[in-house]
């Protein structure tokens, strides 16, 4: 935003938002930091930017709009050319049946911007202030579809490229070649996409590109084969890779920016029989951190989770396989953990999302620098809290343990099917049970599930198949089953878990269930998904289950204990979110169908 530092400062004292200290410190803040008030507001999240638009708003008598990208209509938006709207960061977004057009600005008060506007199309204007988030969301607009862009920039090259050639020339690594385009474009719409990785394939006869979007992989477009070389080699040179080493895998990372916001993309190439594979994962540097309970924690779980996070000491294990958003919990905690008396420091692989104030280390195998002895390292710089990005081996799981013995809160991650499961990988990294029994305190399994659109889910009375196949994965008979499943759903009703969605269950019967709709809606793009929420287990490590860890009890038997003391399975929780119209029983299915 623009605003000056005298509006900001007049609307956060007068909406009794700060204090005069509070005012001048944030003041110091960002004269140090040689930026605006208002980024320094906005970063120390003393109030969000659609609040603060609002009461700057009031304060200079614009009236504040947020604005739905997808409500705009076409002919408005091109009344003014792109190039422009981007250059003062306006928007049109309505016309009046009088003619009079609706125009959004981040700061009403630029006087030269509104007059070469009013010249510019020639129409009488109302001006409203938005945010400049919601205006660079508005401007993506201007944008036509994948296809008909990558076409247009596609043809150029073909013209230059009749053959597929491995040679590269100087003229394709230029930003403005077409080649260039291609790799943007196929990274600004991924993005768009909401995927969180791109994968570029190679086929015998052409490149398929593919999205994976709310955890499935989606094709979204057919490149020409001839463009393969080019292609990868312009990702190589972004990710700082050899673009000559064309046998053996190789992993790079770089940073672009959309839209306003960063975005690091983890590349990692691999040979194949067809030429060379490139997967890249994106990763939102501007994501603020989540909440567990937004993440999909209630209830036990979420007890469990809070009260071994508050012990001085001990260990937090999260598991599950790639892609079930181990990461973003233990993102989520780390920040929660995160104040200024507490020294955290992690070793990860790679080290995906960066938080303010925590010392985060890379790991580098090239230079030594391995997940023990990073850990060995940090050890001696007196953390308070450590988070091991992977344990992997038995000398990284007896360092973690001996961590958590000497007054250190340790989380990291093991690759198991389950919680019960990651006890019994412990003892085969030769950790003695005793040690894993008195300092293991929770371990959380997990799984992502999509989420229904709300917009245009459906509701639908089951059949007795699908009854019995929930009730079947219940402890009890049928009617016990559907009784607890009533407990359990009126309990996370308490909790919002689904909102205000109207209870499935009774303690007789399912009288509903939510699936999403065939033909989706403009929100969900016509999925009928729209997001994700993880399904979670955790498990307590209480008296009776460190007793069967020090007994070399199995899997089994401390999954069975733990069910007795209140744990919910992962597909208990996911059923619990099926009923409350989160997601559906499918898909809670699908994540968990390996157990």
């Amino acid at each position: 935003m623009r605003i000056s530092d005298d509006v900001i400062e007049k609307v956060l004292q007068q909406g009794g938002v700060i204090d005069e200290s509070q005012l001048a410190q944030l003041k110091l803040l960002a004269e140090h930091s040689h930026t605006s008030l208002y980024n320094i507001v906005i970063s120390e999240r003393v109030v969000t930017p659609q609040d603060l638009a609002k009461l700057v708003s009031k304060q200079i008598g614009v009236p504040f709009v947020e604005i739905e990208p997808k409500d705009i209509p076409k002919e408005v938006l091109m009344k003014i050319p792109e190039h422009i709207a981007r250059q003062y960061n306006v928007v049109l977004f309505a016309q009046d049946p009088d003619g009079t057009l609706s125009l959004a600005m981040e700061d009403p008060d630029d006087i030269q911007a509104l007059n070469f506007i009013q010249k510019e199309i020639g129409y009488n204007l109302n001006v409203f202030l938005a945010t400049h988030e919601n205006i660079l969301d508005c401007l993506e607009n201007y944008r036509g579809e994948l296809d008909q862009e990558l076409d247009e920039v596609i043809s150029v090259q073909q013209e230059n490229t009749q053959e597929e050639t491995q040679a590269v020339t100087e003229d394709q690594f230029a930003e403005d070649s077409p080649i260039a385009q291609t790799v943007n474009l196929l990274l600004e719409y991924a993005i768009k996409s909401q995927a969180s990785d791109i994968h570029i394939e190679p086929r015998e006869d052409f490149v398929q590109v593919r999205y994976r979007i709310d955890g499935v992989l989606k094709e979204v477009n057919k490149l020409p084969r001839n463009v393969l070389g080019a292609l990868v080699s312009r990702i190589k040179i972004l990710s700082n890779l050899k673009i000559d080493e064309r046998r053996v895998p190789q992993d790079g990372r770089f940073k672009i920016r959309v839209s306003g916001k960063q975005y690091a993309l983890r590349v990692s190439t691999l040979p194949i029989a067809d030429g060379e594979k490139v997967v890249m994962r994106i990763l939102d540097e501007s994501n603020q951190s989540v909440t567990l309970e937004n993440l999909g924690y209630w209830g036990r779980s979420l007890t469990v989770m809070k009260e071994a996070m508050a012990q001085p000491n001990g260990m937090i294990l999260v598991t599950g396989p790639t892609g079930s958003g181990k990461s973003t919990s233990l993102f989520s905690v780390l920040s929660e953990l995160n104040t200024s008396d507490v020294n955290i420091s992690t070793i990860e692989d790679p080290v995906e999302y960066k938080i303010p104030g925590v010392n985060q280390v890379q790991t580098n195998p090239k230079a030594g620098m391995t997940f023990a002895s990073g850990l060995r390292a940090l050890l001696r710089q007196d953390p308070n809290i450590i988070m091991v990005g992977e344990i992997r081996d038995t000398e990284t799981a007896n360092l973690g343990v001996q961590a958590a013995l000497t007054g250190h809160l340790v989380f990291s991650t093991l690759h198991t099917n389950n919680a019960a499961t990651c006890l019994p990988r412990l003892l085969d990294m030769d950790i003695e049970p005793f040690l894993i029994a008195s300092t293991v305190k929770a371990v959380v399994g997990q799984r992502l599930v999509r989420r229904l659109c709300a917009f245009c889910r459906q509701q639908h009375t089951p059949e007795a198949a699908e009854v019995k196949v929930i009730t079947d994965l219940i402890a009890g008979t049928g009617t016990e089953a559907i009784a607890r499943m009533h407990d359990l759903e009126t309990q996370a009703a308490d909790e919002k878990i689904g909102g205000d969605s109207p209870p499935s269950t009774t303690e007789t019967e399912i009288t509903h269930l939510w699936r999403a709709n065939p033909e989706g809606c403009d929100e969900c793009n016509h999925t009928g998904f729209k997001g994700r929420i993880g399904i979670y287990e955790v498990l307590d490590v209480s008296l009776t289950i460190q007793k069967l860890i020090t007994a070399n009890a199995t899997s089994n038997d401390i999954q069975t204990e733990a069910i007795k003391e209140g744990m919910l399975t992962m597909q208990t929780d996911g059923l619990i979110k099926a009923l409350r119209g989160i997601t559906t029983v499918e898909e809670v299915l699908r994540v968990t169908r390996e157990q």
